[in-house]
């Protein structure tokens, strides 16, 4: 059963505050779609930040030894994934988008390619178009069993491209999906056949549904973690977005190099507070994780079997990891811009499918994607209204 902290949510709070998930949409309408939770904060989180607060210690930070953050990420990728990440390669940054654009810049040259599985994440497709590079899409396909990918001849693709770096977002956003380790030994096969710096988003991994089981890229094999740069953050799992603070621990020699060269405040600095919060959710939030898993499990039957019995099986594959609903509505009767449509009519905000495929040409325009972290009353309001609209 859903521990108390997870079965309610305070949709005055909600509104009120500054988030945008709520705060963006009117006051009729359920924000169900930028990825923040509606749960607040793990209690050791909240903690750590008004000790730190009370004692008026917001100035410039300063630790003896090593930096709290990298080291409570390298504890927590040997104790969780048993991967050991080498010393003296990882950094801080404020957030994931921040290490891509920065790993652009120093891995690859205008006008290079920069593979990426598609959909995804609408802020990289951006990054990407925006720094002057390529995006070559590694299409996601759904069979009704699940989200897959082909690596048949992949590679040949990427070599005719000029493709200098992979993008590999796992577990994947939208889909859900948790790569296996022969999916990502056949990507480490092709990246090695065509020296690829891989940036390796692992921002979900604290998210993921047994039996599946998250494998850091970089954990492979050393000629694997030779060329990868993992970037993670707490902020997805621990719902402190706002915190702004994340890691990348870079892998790939070269790249290293280049940013020791940079300038010494190019990358600026998470302030303490992002700090104390990532270091008490790594550290102290484990419990309050496994509560929120539960709650999710159960919120994710739900969508799963509303969007079965709605939709039919083949438009809907749960995800393996996360909390976002990833929802085929190809030839159904909301009109050739769903999202738009069940905001307007059943007053739904989730994120527009179209978005996830912007400047490719794989077309996902048909799609919509769900965030269902929330009360499991909230999610049932969700459906409900969707449903109504759709069989009306």
């Amino acid at each position: 059963m859903t521990s108390p902290q997870f079965s309610r949510i305070d949709t005055t709070r909600l509104r009120t505050g500054f988030g945008v998930k709520w705060g963006s949409v009117p006051v009729d309408t359920i924000g169900a779609w930028v990825a923040d939770m509606d749960f607040g904060i793990p209690p050791a989180v909240r903690e750590h930040i008004v000790e730190t607060s009370g004692r008026g210690d917001l100035g410039y930070p300063f630790w003896s030894g090593e930096d709290p953050v990298i080291a409570a990420f390298h504890d927590r990728m040997a104790t969780r994934y048993g991967w050991a990440p080498s010393r003296g390669r990882t950094r801080i940054f404020t957030d994931l988008i921040q290490i891509l654009q920065v790993v652009i810049e120093h891995a690859t040259a205008p006008g290079d390619a920069i593979a990426l599985h598609v959909p995804t994440y609408p802020p990289f497709l951006a990054s990407i178009a925006r720094s002057g590079r390529r995006i070559v899409p590694i299409p996601m396909r759904g069979d009704g069993a699940g989200w897959h990918f082909d690596t048949d001849g992949l590679a040949e693709v990427l070599r005719r491209q000029n493709c200098r770096m992979l993008l590999l977002v796992n577990p994947h956003n939208p889909t859900g999906r948790v790569f296996t380790r022969t999916e990502l030994t056949a990507l480490a096969a092709i990246a090695e056949e065509l020296d690829l710096v891989v940036l390796s988003d692992e921002i979900h991994a604290d998210l993921t549904y047994p039996p599946h089981t998250h494998i850091p890229f970089a954990s492979l094999d050393d000629a694997v973690a030779d060329r990868t740069i993992t970037a993670t953050s707490a902020t997805k799992a621990f719902n402190i977005a706002a915190m702004r603070c994340a890691v990348a621990h870079v892998g790939a020699r070269h790249v290293n190099a280049s940013l020791d060269a940079a300038p010494l405040d190019y990358f600026g600095q998470p302030s303490i507070l992002g700090r104390v919060a990532t270091v008490a959710a790594w550290r102290h939030s484990d419990a309050w994780l496994d509560g929120l898993m539960a709650c999710l499990a159960e919120n994710r039957a739900m969508v799963t079997e509303w969007a079965h019995s709605l939709l039919g099986e083949m438009s809907f594959s749960p995800p393996q990891a996360g909390y976002l609903a990833w929802f085929d509505l190809t030839d159904r009767p909301l009109g050739p811009e769903p999202a738009r449509y069940i905001d307007r009519f059943a007053k739904v905000r989730l994120s527009d499918g179209g978005e996830f495929s912007d400047g490719t040409d794989v077309d996902t325009s048909s799609f919509v994607r769900l965030n269902f972290a929330t009360s499991a009353d909230n999610l049932r309001e969700i459906v409900t209204r969707i449903g109504a609209l759709y069989r009306a």
